[in-house]
């Protein structure tokens, strides 16, 4: 059993609060009409991809125009369609709602099923995933539910998974730790949780960290040591996450606190939300994945590697449910998946280490 929680939002005439669509607009076909749009260039071939005739989809377009007041598209003879700046701020407003909600309600939809089966009669025994949010970690959920696997996927910060793990709340932590001088620092966080003997450590994946910049990077940001300038508005990783703790080493590293960075208290769950919240022009620069910074258009400056762990407990790895896990990591389909994202790297995934071999030796 599968449970999808989606966004669903509504534009409605100013003042009546009634929470009705604009005289019953459907809000996501058009949206999805206007990406495509974007996308294709000509609102013909828009529709044509949409499966939607073109009459129907100028007819959605004028609808929408003579209800906002204001042009959606421009489609001149001769030089395709191009959107207005309102119609690319509908399209932006939709990215920010999936990218700030998406992980929030994936975690939600997930514990709905696990509560929905242990109603049922042989009910499935789910794997249980408490991690960082991932691009790796959501193509691997996706992978576990097709085999079919069941899956009780939590999304929460690193250290809060790894406690969790502690505590026996879940099979899997997924967490991130940097490579090189910040290492050993981070590493010891984690350490107050994990168990030479008791855990071991599943390797997802090698990934970029750096610093996401409006397109061109207008502001000419350098590095890190450009944060404490006045005119550039920070957004952050809220406190816990695995990312919030290495911006608060490499700025400590940099002689920077963080009261010398406006707009530290600004903070988005996801490195897809920090990425849509500055592509809005809402912030100016921020930390977090290549991957989320390619899919917002970003220009992405890389500052170092991390990777990407599960920890679990030792015992556990013979489990079935956990050999099966482990052999879907070590598939050239799921390599193949990891290793074509932007910033990602997938030799070593499905690699189980001890702690002391993981981290004893750096």
């Amino acid at each position: 059993m599968r449970v999808h929680i989606r966004p669903q939002w509504s534009i409605s005439p100013g003042g009546n609060g009634s929470g009705e669509d604009l005289a019953g607009l459907d809000i996501a076909s058009l949206l999805a009409l206007l990406a495509a749009v974007q996308e294709t260039g000509a609102i013909a071939q828009a529709a044509r991809s949409l499966g939607v005739s073109y009459r129907h989809a100028w007819g959605q377009v004028k609808a929408a125009e003579a209800l906002f007041g204001h042009p959606l598209i421009d489609a001149g003879r001769g030089r395709g369609s191009t959107l207005s700046p309102l119609a690319e701020k509908l399209i932006w407003a939709q990215r920010r709602v999936q990218a700030r909600l998406t992980p929030l309600l994936d975690s939600l939809a997930s514990e709905l099923e696990t509560e929905i089966e242990r109603s049922l009669p042989r009910a499935p025994q789910p794997l249980r995933l408490h991690a960082s949010h991932g691009f790796a970690v959501a193509a691997l959920v996706e992978q576990l539910e097709a085999v079919p696997q069941s899956v009780e996927l939590r999304y929460r910060h690193s250290i809060e998974a790894v406690a969790a793990l502690s505590r026996g709340e879940c099979d899997l932590a997924g967490f991130h730790v940097p490579i090189g001088d910040f290492e050993a620092r981070a590493a010891q966080r984690y350490r107050a949780w994990l168990r030479d003997e008791e855990h071991r450590l599943v390797h997802l994946a090698v990934r970029w960290q750096g610093l996401f910049v409006a397109p061109g990077n207008p502001k000419r940001v350098r590095g890190v040591e450009d944060l404490g300038r006045e005119d550039l508005r920070f957004v952050n990783r809220p406190q816990g996450s695995g990312t919030r703790m290495l911006t608060e080493l490499l700025i400590d590293k940099h002689g920077l606190t963080p009261a010398a960075l406006r707009g530290w208290e600004s903070t988005e769950f996801t490195h897809a939300a920090v990425a849509a919240f500055i592509a809005s022009g809402m912030a100016d620069v921020g930390l977090g994945v290549q991957t989320a910074a390619q899919r917002f258009g970003l220009t992405f400056l890389p500052l170092l590697r991390e990777r990407y762990f599960f920890a679990v407990r030792a015992e556990a790895l013979e489990q079935p449910a956990m050999r099966s896990l482990l052999a879907l990591l070590g598939s050239p389909a799921y390599r193949a998946t990891v290793a074509a994202m932007a910033g990602y790297e997938a030799a070593e995934t499905g690699r189980v280490l001890r702690v002391d071999e993981a981290f004893g030796g750096r």
